[in-house]
């Protein structure tokens, strides 16, 4: 799949997938390409980073997003879904009630809290997509001449972590906020600190030692690192 990823800002993982390191919070948006769809990984801290998104997309591939999958409920990974237009969104199983309740202005006041402009904020968060597929364990979804795995591999981070694993030479994880490589994982008070090493175990089981994993935020890993920040994750909760 020939795509000029560079020019556009973007990141080679491997053949038809990239990501994208936004600006200001360093989030990491995913991309996979199929030969009929196109999936997402996360969409940005607002509107209009979703529209930027989108229109990248458009620019590289002459394609429009078709998929969408929420790593976990974290503002700058999930406002801007609402740019996409008719697109189905995936999230992990309990994320659909949890945006459709008192986590809505949850999200819009974390938001300005750590920077956003309070009416970009305000606008993104009236028109907040639920997930309209919820994965309880693993989804394989199948983009046309490739397939690739939603997996639940949460909670840790929050309640509602989802990974997605993209077959290949290398195979690519994308690991949401469940690894970090640009400073310490971060525990807000959605964490569930003493699920988060086996929800680390579960990333290195499912993309195995030879993966690139790719951090919700900072420069792709090894499994070497996984591993080791879930050791130091164990200690730092006095987890087994």
């Amino acid at each position: 799949m020939d795509v000029d990823w560079e020019e556009h800002g973007w990141e080679r993982l491997a053949d038809g997938v990239g990501r994208r390191r936004l600006p200001v919070w360093d989030a990491t948006v995913g991309l996979v390409l199929g030969e009929r769809a196109v999936l997402l990984y996360d969409t940005g801290s607002s509107l209009r980073e979703g529209a930027e998104l989108r229109a990248q997309v458009q620019a590289m591939t002459g394609r429009k997003v078709t998929h969408i999958a929420l790593g976990h409920p974290h503002f700058d990974h999930v406002l801007g879904t609402a740019a996409f237009s008719g697109v189905e969104v995936y999230g992990a199983v309990g994320l659909d009630t949890l945006l459709r309740g008192r986590e809505r202005e949850a999200l819009r006041l974390d938001a300005v809290r750590q920077g956003l402009d309070a009416d970009e904020a305000a606008e993104a968060a009236d028109v907040l997509v639920v997930p309209h597929h919820v994965v309880s364990g693993e989804w394989t979804l199948d983009l046309g001449g490739r397939q690739v795995l939603l997996a639940n591999v949460g909670p840790g981070h929050t309640g509602h972590d989802l990974a997605v694993l993209v077959p290949g030479a290398p195979e690519v994880v994308f690991c949401g906020d469940l690894v970090e490589e640009s400073g310490e994982p971060q525990a807000g008070p959605d964490a569930i600190p003493a699920r988060w090493p086996a929800a680390l175990d579960r990333l290195l089981a499912l993309g195995g030692e030879d993966a690139l994993y790719v951090p919700g935020h900072g420069a792709a890993v090894d499994a070497t690192f996984v591993r080791g920040q879930r050791d130091e994750l164990a200690r730092r909760f006095e987890v087994a």
